[in-house]
């Protein structure tokens, strides 16, 4: 890498701190240490929908990892969920935050896998204590190698530092967004097949679609892997269904009409 290039970039970039170029310098900035395929930038507030506050997807690719993705299947990301958790700031490759299962998981299988990455990874940028942005880097070919995870790595201060310059105001951006539209979002899980489900198999299924194993719902609820089968089995009983494909169908459809 030639670091004098670089560092006239990264020059460049602090002087377009709060202009609207900036996003795409960093993007500039960011491949010329790593090449990849995609950039994104999502606003993650509480539970609300995430705010797209920058990217560079051509317009083929708009539909899946932008307007598909807002509509439901965020609350079932890697990163959303570790947003909300929080985590620390820093670069996280997202088969580290997942669960056991995630792969086998309907969000993947349903969603993800449709995307056509062969990896995601993120820098975790705290804004305020309910406010995180995740700048994503998304390979379509491969995944990144561990040198290039150390480039990243070696740049992350310096990248959380611009950004959080940048999108500093989000925070007080957001206080004015429907605030019921984050009740509904946020009591989507806890809400799915009420009337027709207990609570404890509300919990199941949310623990099933976010690609937890039985053995990991059976320690995250306290209760025997045996157990959480036979509420899997009631679940599907219930909603007259076969699979966690349709599961899955159905919370989407159910987001879509409460939270429209």
């Amino acid at each position: 890498m030639n670091q004098a290039e670089l560092f006239t970039k990264a020059g460049s970039l602090v002087e377009m701190i709060g202009a609207k170029g900036f996003p795409g310098a960093l993007a500039d900035l960011l491949r010329f240490t790593v090449p990849y395929s995609y950039t994104v930038v999502f606003g993650y507030r509480d539970a609300a929908r995430p705010l797209d506050l920058f990217d560079d997807f051509p317009v083929s690719k708009q539909k899946i990892f932008v307007t598909d993705y807002v509509e439901g299947p965020y609350l079932l990301d890697p990163f959303f969920r570790a947003a909300k958790r929080p985590v620390a700031q820093g670069l996280y490759r997202m088969r580290d935050l997942a669960p056991d299962r995630f792969y086998q998981g309907e969000y993947y299988r349903n969603y993800y896998a449709k995307t056509g990455l062969a990896e995601e990874i993120g820098f975790f940028i705290k804004l305020a204590p309910s406010t995180t942005i995740v700048l994503s880097l998304m390979r379509a070919e491969k995944a990144f190698s561990a040198r290039e995870l150390v480039g990243l790595q070696n740049i992350a201060p310096f990248v959380i530092a611009t950004a959080r310059k940048h999108w500093g105001g989000l925070p007080d951006m957001t206080q004015t967004s429907d605030s019921g539209d984050d009740k509904k979002i946020e009591n989507s899980f806890a809400s799915f097949g009420q009337g027709t489900l207990t609570p404890r198999e509300r919990e199941v299924v949310e623990h099933t679609l976010k690609g937890n194993s039985a053995e990991a719902i059976s320690k995250i609820l306290g209760i025997a892997s045996g157990t959480v089968r036979i509420h899997r089995r009631n679940v599907y009983a219930k909603l007259q269904i076969s699979s966690q494909g349709e599961l899955f169908s159905m919370f989407i459809k159910a987001l879509s009409g409460t939270a429209g």
